[in-house]
């Protein structure tokens, strides 16, 4: 096995209780560790049934099968990934060790029908508090395999997102069944790329640092959603010259439709137009056909709009979009809701987003007025997050947050 960094050592060898946090930064080596743990039990407890929760499908498949392969390597264990089935069967010398069932938080009814002697929660503070709670309690409703002398657990690996349910469980006032071990990214800076936690440092805004990568409970939540739009620093005079491409977020609401309407001058996007409280997606296309007749028009629309329709109709709003005969650049799925304000606020700090007061007056407003609710979520309400949507749509696909890559065979984990 691959040295490990005194917080992962923690966490494996020397936190005893029936719940266990490894809160860390970018890079600290958290979901490697989930996945030691993981083997570490199965070796001790031959074909025990464990769950790994991660806060998707698509993340599961991207982080958690790769790692749990390379961590399995240095234990000398073989994995048998059955994707269909979401689950991992381990494998050590030829002989069956056990099976990690694998299911999303993101969907928490859907935790049922299992039992588990032990599990890993990972990246839980990501989500939306009360989806968090409503996890945590269905992960724990599973934890009833029984094994003598064993006493079932979670353990969670997670990056610090303020003071959120993670803090409320393991910092705030924890009870003797809670321990926790936090983690900075220079922790495991051993295993990570030269250039690694330089670029993270780079990448985010200083309040962001202590976060991801001191790995610090602080608050991420305080003040507006779009902390760094400045309306004099971030100010634009910039119109839509003729028969040049516009580009356009596009947020779907039936009677409630958000657009706002953008150019780009060199690298910098300027917000020069916004259309607001649109019937539905058929009434869009007409007006947007009117009023543009003479440019190319790029949509970057919620990615979601290529399963349902504001019409009510069968057909989605993506399709009818592409119908009509505009340009569609949209993901599979839409990114985080954290990622794309994360998006936007750098776009804001780095000076590549500016935004035409005069002729986006409530798209200003929205960034402005928009803040947080209970759940630490960017607040919906209000009414100020469908312009903020619309707008953050073509920031977070062209100029995406992305942590830097880590390559196999690192103890880094996410």
């Amino acid at each position: 096995m691959n040295k490990l960094s005194h917080p992962q050592h923690v966490y494996l060898n020397v936190l005893n209780t029936k719940f266990r946090a490894y809160v860390g930064g970018f890079g600290s080596g958290k979901t490697y560790s989930s996945c030691l743990d993981l083997l570490i039990f199965s070796g001790k407890h031959p074909k025990t049934v464990q769950g790994y929760f991660g806060i998707s499908y698509p993340s599961i498949r991207d982080i958690f099968y790769p790692t749990i392969e390379e961590a399995a390597h240095s234990l000398d264990f073989t994995v048998k990934v059955k994707s269909s089935d979401k689950e991992v069967s381990l494998y050590r010398n030829g002989f069956y060790y056990g099976t990690i069932i694998c299911r999303s938080m993101d969907n928490p009814s859907s935790i049922i029908g299992f039992k588990l002697a032990r599990a890993v929660a990972d990246e839980i503070d990501t989500l939306a508090t009360d989806k968090a709670r409503h996890a945590w309690r269905k992960i724990i409703a599973r934890l009833r395999l029984k094994l003598d002398g064993v006493i079932n657990g979670i353990g969670v690996t997670t990056t610090p997102e303020g003071f959120r349910f993670v803090y409320s469980l393991f910092a705030s006032n924890p009870t003797e069944s809670y321990s926790m071990v936090q983690a900075s990214s220079y922790s495991n800076s051993e295993n990570l790329p030269d250039d690694y936690i330089p670029s993270l440092l780079e990448t985010y805004p200083p309040e962001l640092v202590d976060a991801y990568v001191s790995g610090k409970f602080v608050n991420l939540r305080s003040g507006t959603v779009y902390r760094n739009y400045n309306r004099q620093a971030c100010a634009s005079t910039e119109t839509i010259q003729p028969r040049e491409t516009l580009y356009i977020g596009q947020d779907f609401n039936v009677n409630n439709m958000a657009s706002v309407i953008y150019v780009k001058r060199n690298q910098v996007w300027h917000a020069v137009g916004e259309l607001k409280k649109g019937l539905d997606t058929p009434a869009l296309c007409k007006t947007l056909q009117e009023k543009f007749p003479n440019h190319e028009v790029i949509m970057y629309p919620d990615a979601s709009g290529g399963n349902r329709s504001s019409k009510g109709a069968s057909t989605s709003d993506i399709s009818i979009l592409k119908a009509h005969g505009f340009k569609v650049r949209a993901k599979a799925a839409n990114p985080f809701v954290r990622d794309r304000v994360l998006a936007m606020n750098a776009a804001f700090t780095k000076g590549l987003l500016k935004v035409n007061a005069n002729l986006c007056p409530e798209f200003v407003k929205c960034l402005e007025q928009q803040a947080y609710d209970a759940n630490g979520e960017p607040d919906k309400s209000s009414g100020h997050d469908h312009m903020n949507d619309a707008g953050g749509y073509p920031i977070a696909y062209e100029m995406p947050i992305n942590k830097p890559i880590i390559t196999p065979r690192l103890t880094a984990g996410a």
